[in-house]
């Protein structure tokens, strides 16, 4: 019977894990990081299960430990504290995957199952380890996220921020592809080199090219003195180009030399210079579009698009808006002025702590055109225009709380429409309606919504807490 080794200073957890696998595997116990770096060597043990969160070492420091006596022993982290730094270091330091507790019995088998069959052909076991990056990421990554889509973002952050290739960040405006790309930066052997961001779509064609490459005194008017460019300066580090799509066809073309000879040479220069750089590329438009239409170059196009990460809007990430502008408020209060407690004469913050209930429900039901950079926008004026501990409907921006498409969302057509995809699965699934058909309607009612949870769930007759029991159900979430 292989051996499965359980990680958890929480007894509850490993008579959980006993009860459910104990029949198929032999499940090994450690209840801190130190006592599983006793356990590790044992040549039976196939899998690590282990959390992030333990007393004195904990789960991320252990899996690097690990990794270096075991380098290719499939480890899966578990966590009930999801965040951004957390899922993307995991993946960095090599873990498999990870867990968010509570997690389904039959999605652990699976992915326990799916885990060993990728291993199963591995039968040295003493390689070295390699080092994914000598210096440790900082404790907190500007991201948040606990959704489905973002989970699947942090996991690609982390299996490609350490190797040395370009990255294609795609997603609307605002939804933050320059938080992205500063991850990748952070989470690389790059992280003490620069980081540097350019926006080509900002910038006149007639000035970018000096801005990338640099220029040689006289190079033209008014070029009184050499300067470098950004491929010069972020040498050993990491540039980052945001919205390609509008760089000129030009410039496209002398950056493709850059991609494929990693040397510039500036405007007037005769000299190239060798240059040590990691590019990513970001964009809000299809370059599939642009190059149907001539105004990108296709070859281009396969060199920056080896890894691409796609940031999803902001109107599909469900609580994440919640959760995010908890963290913009919390900002905005920080930054604001301060005043004196009467009772205790000590300092505390001025302006909104939270959000009532109604305003909560105004921030779900938006459709964010916007994305992030709106939703900060609306929250520092909200914050602005409160006068109670809490931010209420009426503080929000008009365009906020009389979004058009909210109405939409629940219009007669769309009810319409939910109708007749429940009559077409009442004639197919007859008899077992509930049983068969429920996953279909949930999902539906997500899609007419546009994955507008308080309307989908208003759309279903149900409250928002049951609907996201079911989306939690069929890993709709």
């Amino acid at each position: 019977m292989e051996k499965i080794l359980v990680v958890d200073d929480e007894r509850n957890v490993h008579y959980s894990f006993r009860r459910v696998l104990g029949q198929e595997y032999e499940i090994l116990s450690a209840f801190s990081g130190d006592e599983a770096l006793s356990k590790i060597d044992d040549p039976a043990l196939r899998l690590i299960l282990m959390d992030v969160r333990m007393p004195n070492r904990d789960g991320l420091d252990t899996l690097e430990e690990v990794k270096q006596r075991r380098p290719t022993i499939p480890v899966i982290m578990m966590t009930a504290f999801v965040s951004a730094e957390t899922a993307i270091r995991s993946t960095t330091l090599d873990a498999d995957d990870y867990l968010v507790k509570p997690f389904d019995v039959a999605a652990l088998k699976q992915l326990i199952t799916q885990t060993l069959q990728k291993h199963a052909s591995i039968e040295t076991l003493q390689q070295p380890a390699q080092a994914i990056s000598e210096t440790r990421p900082p404790d907190a990554v500007p991201m948040l996220g606990n959704s489905r889509a973002m989970q699947e973002v942090y996991k690609i952050i982390g299996k490609s921020a350490a190797r040395d290739i370009t990255v294609l960040i795609t997603g609307e405006s605002g939804t933050g592809k320059e938080l992205v790309a500063r991850a990748l930066h952070t989470y690389s052997q790059r992280s003490n080199g620069p980081f540097l961001a350019i926006n080509c779509a900002a910038i006149p064609d007639a000035l970018l090219e000096s801005e990338l490459f640099g220029f040689e005194k006289g190079a033209f008017s008014g070029a009184v003195e050499s300067r470098p460019g950004k491929f010069e300066l972020a040498h050993g580090g990491t540039l980052f180009l945001d919205e390609i799509g509008d760089m000129p066809p030009q410039l496209q073309s002398k950056l493709l030399r850059v991609l494929q000879e990693r040397e510039i040479s500036r405007l007037g220069g005769r000299q190239p210079r060798h240059i040590d750089i990691r590019i990513i590329a970001a964009t809000n438009q299809s370059l599939d579009t642009l190059m149907q239409e001539g105004r990108f170059r296709e070859d281009l196009y396969y060199r920056l698009d080896v890894v691409r990460i796609n940031l999803p809007p902001l109107r599909e990430r469900g609580d994440d808006i919640l959760l995010i502008a908890n963290h913009l408020l919390q900002l905005h209060t920080n930054h604001g002025q301060t005043g004196q407690d009467e009772k205790t004469g000590k300092g505390k913050t001025l302006g909104p702590q939270g959000f009532s209930p109604t305003a909560c429900e105004k921030l779900l039901s938006y459709t964010w055109p916007g994305n992030v950079r709106e939703l900060e926008n609306i929250i520092a004026q909200a914050v602005l225009n409160t006068r109670g501990s809490l931010i209420t409907e009426d503080d929000l921006p008009l365009h906020a709380v009389n979004d058009k498409t909210t109405v939409e969302a629940s219009s007669p057509s769309t009810e319409i429409a939910l109708d007749k995809t429940l009559e077409a699965l009442f004639s197919q699934h007859a008899g077992n309606v509930l049983a068969q058909s429920e996953q279909l309607v949930v999902s539906k009612a997500l899609e007419l919504s546009r994955y507008n949870q308080v309307q989908a769930a208003r759309l279903l007759g149900v409250s928002r807490n049951v609907l996201r029991e079911r989306m939690k159900r069929y890993k709709l979430l």
